[in-house]
């Protein structure tokens, strides 16, 4: 961990001069715990590139506290325990200053306690079901209440859906998500018979009966609506078999929350044209900020390379972290960590991400629409809607609250106006 000597730079300070990191303490070590291999390379891979252009970019400016900037790659090949290993390699073996990485909720809580131990930091880039507040980890994806809420909104208000097939891969991700939006949905007004839940394992693709039993859903003539946390290879076995049983949009729509440019890359979208996914950002949205980072990643990758929302999230913590660094004089956790809290920075889609004191952003939530060329036509977006880490709509953790900047606590009572130490899903 480096820490800027005071005497050394209260020297520059006198002299105008920008204070280095001592030179014996460069370079400083970002780790990039993202799966290479597996189920969930098909996602994943695209975040070690991002990670790698950031730093490259940095490096350009003149790295961090006047140290390149190296990134240490690891490979978990989508096996959760080996999360928990890699993550401990890099924190002991390779002495890396801060983590990016994870993609499935599963891997980050195999990495959780990991990185409690080491006291290491995680900046985390994708949606995830909340119920969470580490003070090692910065949540730079999407909260429920900033993905999965205003998506289930959108089906009811705009598309008038009255059925709802939740349908997810079988980890903690899907199955938490869709417990707060069954009971999100039954507070709507929606009964049980009218919401079907359904897990299937990673890299399933046998979704024949599936797709059959979601459109025996709407026999009564009520309107169905897919609710999808389908992550990995699997959706692209689910989208065919739409396809083939002839099931549009119009239909059957399906808001998707794991599927994204990357993903759609490598399908034939033809037949999904119209259908939906809510994230935070997409490459179709006009900005200037959007249009340099697309140009730069086209340059770096190749005109076929697509871009996404947890390459966002990234963009946002990478050079969050790097503005706390700089601002605290150190790379050491707890000295960034108290400096990320109020950390701005311009999101791609023309706004500002702020941190916030529970370790989440501030961020726009956006509706896309396929379209045949594999890009989102956004159809809504609103201003920034700050992340929560409690659900509202789970009783245990409505009461609950997270803040790390004057509290301390990432599980507040509320109520009994005490921290919590321990939540059975936590």
């Amino acid at each position: 961990m480096k820490l800027l000597n005071s005497t050394l730079a209260g020297t520059l300070a006198l002299a105008g001069l920008t204070a280095p990191a001592f030179a014996a303490d460069c370079p400083i070590k970002v780790g990039v715990l993202h799966s290479l291999s597996g189920t969930m390379a098909i996602s994943e891979t695209t975040l070690k590139d991002t990670m790698l252009m950031l730093i490259d970019q940095q490096n350009a400016k003149g790295g961090v506290l006047g140290c390149e900037l190296e990134a240490v790659v690891v490979d978990p090949a989508s096996d959760w325990p080996l999360f928990a290993e890699k993550a401990r390699e890099l924190l002991t073996v390779h002495d890396v200053d801060v983590i990016f990485g994870n993609w499935t909720s599963v891997s980050r809580k195999s990495v959780l306690p990991v990185i409690e131990e080491l006291n290491g930091l995680l900046f985390y880039p994708v949606q995830y079901e909340g119920e969470e507040s580490s003070k090692n980890v910065f949540y730079t994806g999407a909260a429920p209440n900033q993905q999965a809420i205003p998506a289930t909104d959108y089906f009811i208000e705009e598309l008038g859906v009255e059925k709802f097939a939740l349908l997810g891969t079988d980890y903690v991700y899907p199955r938490t998500t869709n417990n707060i939006l069954a009971s999100y949905l039954k507070s709507k007004g929606v009964s049980n018979d009218d919401i079907f839940v359904n897990y299937t394992p990673f890299g399933h693709s046998d979704w024949s009966k599936i797709v059959a039993d979601v459109v025996a859903l709407g026999a009564d003539g009520k309107k169905v609506g897919v609710i999808s946390t389908i992550n990995g290879d699997a959706n692209i076995g689910f989208y065919k078999e739409l396809a083939a049983a002839g099931i549009s949009a119009d239909d059957i729509p399906v808001v998707a929350f794991s599927v994204g440019e990357e993903e759609l890359s490598g399908l034939d979208t033809s037949n999904l044209v119209g259908h939906l996914a809510a994230w935070n950002y997409f490459q179709s949205a006009e900005a200037e900020a959007n249009t340099a980072f697309i140009d730069a990643w086209k340059t770096r990758m190749g005109a076929e390379r697509v871009t996404n929302d947890p390459m966002e999230a990234h963009y946002i913590g990478f050079n969050m972290w790097v503005n706390a660094a700089a601002a605290a004089g150190s790379t050491d956790v707890d000295a960034v960590r108290a400096a990320m809290y109020g950390q701005e920075f311009p999101n791609l889609t023309g706004g500002t991400a702020v941190m916030l004191p529970n370790h989440h952003l501030a961020k726009p939530v956006l509706i896309g629409e396929i379209q045949a060329d594999g890009q989102f036509d956004i159809i809504s977006q609103t201003s920034e809607v700050p992340g929560d880490a409690w659900t509202d709509y789970l009783p245990e953790s409505a009461v609950l609250m997270s803040d790390w900047k004057d509290l301390g606590c990432g599980m507040y009572n509320t109520k009994t106006k005490t921290c919590v130490q321990t939540l059975s899903n936590y």
